[in-house]
Protein backbone atom coordinates (compact mmCIF):
# COMPACT_ATOMS: atom_id res chain seq x y z
CA UNK A 1 0.00 0.00 0.00
CA UNK A 2 1.06 3.73 -0.66
CA UNK A 3 -0.16 6.66 0.84
CA UNK A 4 -0.23 10.04 -1.41
CA UNK A 5 3.33 11.29 0.07
CA UNK A 6 4.97 8.44 -1.19
CA UNK A 7 6.07 8.06 -4.50
CA UNK A 8 4.25 5.54 -6.70
CA UNK A 9 6.63 3.81 -9.57
CA UNK A 10 5.04 4.19 -13.23
CA UNK A 11 2.28 1.98 -13.66
CA UNK A 12 4.44 -0.84 -15.30
CA UNK A 13 7.36 -0.74 -12.89
CA UNK A 14 4.05 -1.64 -10.71
CA UNK A 15 2.76 -4.15 -11.93
CA UNK A 16 6.45 -5.67 -12.82
CA UNK A 17 7.42 -5.84 -9.13
CA UNK A 18 4.38 -7.73 -8.56
CA UNK A 19 3.38 -10.03 -11.16
CA UNK A 20 1.07 -9.64 -14.52
CA UNK A 21 -2.37 -10.80 -12.75
CA UNK A 22 -4.94 -13.05 -14.82
CA UNK A 23 -8.14 -12.47 -13.27
CA UNK A 24 -10.17 -9.14 -12.58
CA UNK A 25 -9.99 -9.96 -8.89
CA UNK A 26 -6.07 -9.62 -9.11
CA UNK A 27 -5.94 -6.42 -10.92
CA UNK A 28 -8.89 -4.85 -8.69
CA UNK A 29 -6.14 -6.05 -5.72
CA UNK A 30 -3.48 -4.30 -7.12
CA UNK A 31 -5.70 -1.14 -7.79
CA UNK A 32 -6.45 -0.93 -4.14
CA UNK A 33 -3.14 -1.66 -2.72
CA UNK A 34 -2.40 1.96 -4.19
CA UNK A 35 -4.94 3.51 -1.55
CA UNK A 36 -3.62 3.36 2.24
CA UNK A 37 -5.56 1.99 4.52
CA UNK A 38 -7.38 5.07 5.83
CA UNK A 39 -10.38 4.41 6.63
CA UNK A 40 -11.59 8.76 6.77
CA UNK A 41 -14.43 9.14 4.05
CA UNK A 42 -12.53 12.71 3.04
CA UNK A 43 -8.96 11.25 2.91
CA UNK A 44 -9.48 8.37 0.81
CA UNK A 45 -11.65 10.37 -1.75
CA UNK A 46 -8.29 12.74 -2.00
CA UNK A 47 -6.51 9.62 -2.50
CA UNK A 48 -8.76 7.96 -5.10
CA UNK A 49 -8.53 11.43 -6.95
CA UNK A 50 -4.68 11.35 -7.04
CA UNK A 51 -4.75 7.63 -8.53
CA UNK A 52 -7.06 8.72 -11.40
CA UNK A 53 -4.71 11.56 -12.18
CA UNK A 54 -1.70 8.82 -11.61
CA UNK A 55 -3.58 7.03 -14.13
CA UNK A 56 -3.72 10.05 -16.50
CA UNK A 57 -0.24 11.38 -16.48
CA UNK A 58 0.86 7.88 -17.44
CA UNK A 59 -0.95 7.84 -21.05
CA UNK A 60 -2.31 11.32 -21.45
CA UNK A 61 -3.20 10.65 -24.96
CA UNK A 62 -5.40 7.71 -24.43
CA UNK A 63 -6.96 7.68 -20.92
CA UNK A 64 -8.81 10.84 -21.11
CA UNK A 65 -11.58 9.23 -18.58
CA UNK A 66 -8.89 9.10 -16.32
CA UNK A 67 -8.32 12.66 -16.46
CA UNK A 68 -12.11 13.52 -16.68
CA UNK A 69 -12.29 11.00 -13.49
CA UNK A 70 -9.90 13.17 -11.26
CA UNK A 71 -11.44 16.61 -11.50
CA UNK A 72 -14.77 14.73 -11.08
CA UNK A 73 -13.91 12.58 -7.89
CA UNK A 74 -12.04 15.71 -6.53
CA UNK A 75 -14.72 17.90 -7.39
CA UNK A 76 -16.63 14.99 -4.94
CA UNK A 77 -14.77 16.24 -1.62
CA UNK A 78 -17.23 18.76 -1.75
CA UNK A 79 -20.27 16.85 -1.46
CA UNK A 80 -18.58 15.42 1.45
CA UNK A 81 -18.23 17.98 3.31
CA UNK A 82 -21.14 17.40 5.78
CA UNK A 83 -18.48 14.73 7.13
CA UNK A 84 -15.65 17.03 8.35
CA UNK A 85 -18.72 18.71 10.26
CA UNK A 86 -19.01 15.53 12.62
CA UNK A 87 -15.43 14.66 12.91
CA UNK A 88 -14.69 12.32 15.81
CA UNK A 89 -12.48 13.67 18.59
CA UNK A 90 -9.34 12.74 16.19
CA UNK A 91 -10.60 14.76 14.02
CA UNK A 92 -11.41 12.09 11.50
CA UNK A 93 -14.43 11.22 9.75
CA UNK A 94 -16.06 8.26 11.70
CA UNK A 95 -18.82 7.37 9.39
CA UNK A 96 -20.64 5.28 11.83
CA UNK A 97 -21.14 8.35 14.28
CA UNK A 98 -22.61 10.72 11.57
CA UNK A 99 -24.76 8.35 9.86
CA UNK A 100 -26.44 7.65 13.69
CA UNK A 101 -27.40 11.58 13.11
CA UNK A 102 -28.37 11.60 9.59
CA UNK A 103 -31.16 13.78 9.73
CA UNK A 104 -29.21 16.92 10.35
CA UNK A 105 -26.97 16.68 7.49
CA UNK A 106 -28.39 14.47 5.10
CA UNK A 107 -25.63 12.50 5.50
CA UNK A 108 -27.11 9.09 4.22
CA UNK A 109 -27.27 10.68 1.06
CA UNK A 110 -23.71 12.65 1.16
CA UNK A 111 -23.10 8.81 2.20
CA UNK A 112 -24.44 7.55 -1.22
CA UNK A 113 -22.02 10.47 -2.92
CA UNK A 114 -19.52 8.45 -0.92
CA UNK A 115 -20.12 4.95 -2.22
CA UNK A 116 -20.66 5.73 -5.58
CA UNK A 117 -17.34 7.62 -5.86
CA UNK A 118 -15.41 4.32 -4.24
CA UNK A 119 -17.76 1.89 -6.61
CA UNK A 120 -15.94 3.98 -9.63
CA UNK A 121 -13.30 3.48 -8.91
CA UNK A 122 -13.41 -0.40 -8.13
CA UNK A 123 -15.19 -1.15 -10.97
CA UNK A 124 -12.80 0.88 -14.07
CA UNK A 125 -9.55 1.46 -12.25
CA UNK A 126 -8.33 -1.81 -12.72
CA UNK A 127 -9.02 -1.84 -16.45
CA UNK A 128 -6.77 1.06 -17.53
CA UNK A 129 -4.26 -0.56 -15.34
CA UNK A 130 -4.82 -3.93 -17.19
CA UNK A 131 -4.90 -2.06 -20.36
CA UNK A 132 -1.51 0.44 -20.00
CA UNK A 133 0.52 -2.34 -18.41
CA UNK A 134 -0.17 -6.20 -19.49
CA UNK A 135 2.14 -7.05 -22.97
CA UNK A 136 -1.59 -6.57 -24.99
CA UNK A 137 -3.37 -4.80 -23.28
CA UNK A 138 -6.98 -5.00 -25.20
CA UNK A 139 -6.34 -8.83 -25.43
CA UNK A 140 -6.24 -8.83 -21.54
CA UNK A 141 -9.33 -6.88 -21.35
CA UNK A 142 -10.92 -9.20 -24.03
CA UNK A 143 -10.23 -12.40 -22.33
CA UNK A 144 -11.49 -11.20 -18.77
CA UNK A 145 -14.19 -9.15 -20.10
CA UNK A 146 -15.98 -10.94 -23.13
CA UNK A 147 -19.56 -12.26 -22.07
CA UNK A 148 -19.54 -10.14 -19.29
CA UNK A 149 -22.51 -7.67 -19.71
CA UNK A 150 -21.81 -5.55 -16.67
CA UNK A 151 -18.64 -4.48 -19.20
CA UNK A 152 -20.20 -4.49 -22.88
CA UNK A 153 -19.88 -0.62 -22.89
CA UNK A 154 -16.77 -0.30 -21.06
CA UNK A 155 -15.07 -3.15 -23.28
CA UNK A 156 -16.67 -1.44 -26.56
CA UNK A 157 -14.77 1.94 -24.93
CA UNK A 158 -11.29 0.20 -24.44
CA UNK A 159 -11.62 -1.07 -27.88
CA UNK A 160 -12.78 2.34 -29.72
CA UNK A 161 -9.00 3.24 -28.00
CA UNK A 162 -6.68 0.88 -29.08
CA UNK A 163 -8.11 0.92 -32.48
CA UNK A 164 -7.18 5.27 -32.03
CA UNK A 165 -4.01 3.88 -30.36
CA UNK A 166 -2.83 1.70 -33.32
CA UNK A 167 -3.71 3.93 -36.37
CA UNK A 168 -2.22 6.83 -34.18
CA UNK A 169 1.62 4.79 -33.62
CA UNK A 170 1.12 3.10 -36.83
CA UNK A 171 -0.03 6.42 -39.18
CA UNK A 172 -2.64 4.48 -41.39
CA UNK A 173 -5.11 6.96 -40.17
CA UNK A 174 -5.13 11.05 -39.84
CA UNK A 175 -4.48 12.41 -36.52
CA UNK A 176 -7.71 13.52 -36.22
CA UNK A 177 -9.21 10.41 -37.48
CA UNK A 178 -7.26 8.47 -34.87
CA UNK A 179 -8.62 11.06 -32.11
CA UNK A 180 -11.69 10.87 -32.58
CA UNK A 181 -11.82 6.90 -32.07
CA UNK A 182 -10.07 7.67 -29.02
CA UNK A 183 -12.19 10.23 -27.86
CA UNK A 184 -15.29 7.81 -29.32
CA UNK A 185 -13.60 5.18 -26.63
CA UNK A 186 -13.37 7.63 -23.65
CA UNK A 187 -17.01 8.80 -24.01
CA UNK A 188 -18.39 4.99 -24.01
CA UNK A 189 -16.57 4.43 -20.94
CA UNK A 190 -18.29 7.88 -19.21
CA UNK A 191 -21.34 6.26 -20.26
CA UNK A 192 -20.71 3.12 -18.75
CA UNK A 193 -19.52 5.23 -15.62
CA UNK A 194 -23.21 7.02 -15.64
CA UNK A 195 -25.75 4.18 -16.52
CA UNK A 196 -24.46 1.42 -14.79
CA UNK A 197 -22.70 2.90 -11.64
CA UNK A 198 -23.83 6.65 -11.03
CA UNK A 199 -27.58 6.71 -11.92
CA UNK A 200 -28.66 3.44 -9.49
CA UNK A 201 -27.18 5.41 -6.91
CA UNK A 202 -28.50 8.79 -7.50
CA UNK A 203 -32.16 7.19 -7.66
CA UNK A 204 -31.73 6.50 -3.99
CA UNK A 205 -30.64 10.24 -2.95
CA UNK A 206 -33.94 12.12 -1.33
CA UNK A 207 -35.19 15.16 -2.92
CA UNK A 208 -34.27 17.52 -0.75
CA UNK A 209 -30.61 16.61 -1.36
CA UNK A 210 -30.95 16.04 -5.10
CA UNK A 211 -32.27 19.88 -5.30
CA UNK A 212 -29.12 20.77 -3.56
CA UNK A 213 -26.68 18.46 -5.18
CA UNK A 214 -28.16 19.73 -8.89
CA UNK A 215 -27.45 23.42 -7.51
CA UNK A 216 -23.66 22.74 -6.17
CA UNK A 217 -22.86 20.75 -9.23
CA UNK A 218 -20.03 22.35 -11.44
CA UNK A 219 -16.33 21.92 -12.76
CA UNK A 220 -13.71 23.98 -13.07
CA UNK A 221 -10.76 21.50 -13.21
CA UNK A 222 -9.10 23.53 -10.55
CA UNK A 223 -7.92 26.11 -13.30
CA UNK A 224 -7.01 29.06 -11.41
CA UNK A 225 -6.88 32.63 -12.68
CA UNK A 226 -10.03 34.76 -13.58
CA UNK A 227 -10.00 34.46 -17.15
CA UNK A 228 -8.91 30.95 -17.19
CA UNK A 229 -11.52 29.52 -14.90
CA UNK A 230 -14.28 31.17 -16.24
CA UNK A 231 -13.38 29.94 -19.34
CA UNK A 232 -13.05 26.48 -18.28
CA UNK A 233 -16.21 26.71 -15.73
CA UNK A 234 -19.53 24.88 -15.75
CA UNK A 235 -22.54 24.58 -13.86
CA UNK A 236 -24.92 21.89 -14.14
CA UNK A 237 -27.81 24.44 -13.35
CA UNK A 238 -26.31 27.86 -15.40
CA UNK A 239 -26.02 25.04 -18.35
CA UNK A 240 -29.35 23.55 -17.70
CA UNK A 241 -31.26 27.15 -17.60
CA UNK A 242 -29.38 28.37 -20.41
CA UNK A 243 -28.99 26.12 -22.86
CA UNK A 244 -29.77 22.74 -21.75
CA UNK A 245 -33.43 22.66 -21.38
CA UNK A 246 -35.53 20.48 -23.82
CA UNK A 247 -38.41 20.31 -21.41
CA UNK A 248 -39.60 23.22 -20.31
CA UNK A 249 -42.29 21.70 -18.06
CA UNK A 250 -39.45 19.67 -16.41
CA UNK A 251 -37.13 21.31 -13.39
CA UNK A 252 -33.73 20.19 -14.41
CA UNK A 253 -32.66 17.53 -11.87
CA UNK A 254 -28.64 15.93 -11.86
CA UNK A 255 -30.03 12.95 -10.84
CA UNK A 256 -32.04 12.54 -13.76
CA UNK A 257 -29.89 10.83 -16.66
CA UNK A 258 -30.75 12.79 -19.53
CA UNK A 259 -30.23 16.02 -18.01
CA UNK A 260 -26.96 14.85 -16.78
CA UNK A 261 -25.94 13.13 -19.56
CA UNK A 262 -26.46 16.13 -21.74
CA UNK A 263 -24.51 18.73 -19.82
CA UNK A 264 -21.50 16.30 -19.33
CA UNK A 265 -21.44 15.71 -23.48
CA UNK A 266 -22.23 19.16 -24.50
CA UNK A 267 -20.62 20.98 -21.55
CA UNK A 268 -17.95 19.33 -19.80
CA UNK A 269 -16.31 17.35 -22.74
CA UNK A 270 -15.77 19.73 -24.71
CA UNK A 271 -14.13 21.91 -22.53
CA UNK A 272 -11.51 19.16 -21.17
CA UNK A 273 -11.25 18.44 -24.73
CA UNK A 274 -9.45 22.26 -24.31
CA UNK A 275 -8.04 21.92 -21.69
CA UNK A 276 -6.08 18.32 -22.14
CA UNK A 277 -5.00 19.86 -25.33
CA UNK A 278 -3.24 22.42 -23.41
CA UNK A 279 -0.74 20.54 -21.52
CA UNK A 280 0.86 23.50 -19.45
CA UNK A 281 -2.38 23.89 -17.55
CA UNK A 282 -2.81 20.14 -17.02
CA UNK A 283 -0.03 19.91 -15.58
CA UNK A 284 -0.66 22.90 -12.62
CA UNK A 285 -3.98 21.62 -12.15
CA UNK A 286 -2.82 18.23 -12.01
CA UNK A 287 0.11 19.06 -9.42
CA UNK A 288 -2.65 20.84 -7.25
CA UNK A 289 -5.05 17.39 -6.86
CA UNK A 290 -1.00 15.44 -5.99
CA UNK A 291 -0.52 18.19 -3.18
CA UNK A 292 -3.47 17.87 -1.78
CA UNK A 293 -3.81 14.77 -1.77
CA UNK A 294 -0.36 14.47 -0.12
CA UNK A 295 -0.63 17.35 1.97
CA UNK A 296 -3.69 15.70 3.64
CA UNK A 297 -1.92 12.38 3.66
CA UNK A 298 -1.12 12.62 7.77
CA UNK A 299 -3.17 15.65 8.74
CA UNK A 300 -7.02 14.88 10.41
CA UNK A 301 -9.66 16.77 8.38
CA UNK A 302 -10.08 19.25 11.10
CA UNK A 303 -7.46 19.80 14.22
CA UNK A 304 -8.31 19.33 17.52
CA UNK A 305 -7.01 19.70 20.87
CA UNK A 306 -7.52 16.41 22.81
CA UNK A 307 -7.36 13.49 20.97
CA UNK A 308 -8.45 9.96 21.39
CA UNK A 309 -8.64 6.37 19.93
CA UNK A 310 -10.20 6.81 16.32
CA UNK A 311 -13.27 4.85 15.43
CA UNK A 312 -12.99 2.93 12.38
CA UNK A 313 -15.15 4.48 8.99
Amino acid sequence: MFTPDQLVPEPRELVRRHGVPDTIAGWKALGDGLLSDQPCAFHRNLEISSRYAWLYTFLPAYFKWAGMAAFASHHVRLALFPFRLDTDRTGYVDIPRSLRRQRALLLADVNTIRETNNAIFDDIFWAHLAYGTAESGIECLRELLAGDPHYTRALAGFEAIDQGRRALEDGTASAATAMGLIWRGNIELLEHEQRVLVQPNLDRLSCAFARLFSIGSALSFEVRGMRDEASYFTSFYLYSLTRGIRRPQAWPRITRYEDRWRWIETSIVPRFQRFDADTRLADISLCRIFDEARDYASNPCVTRSRSAPRAPA
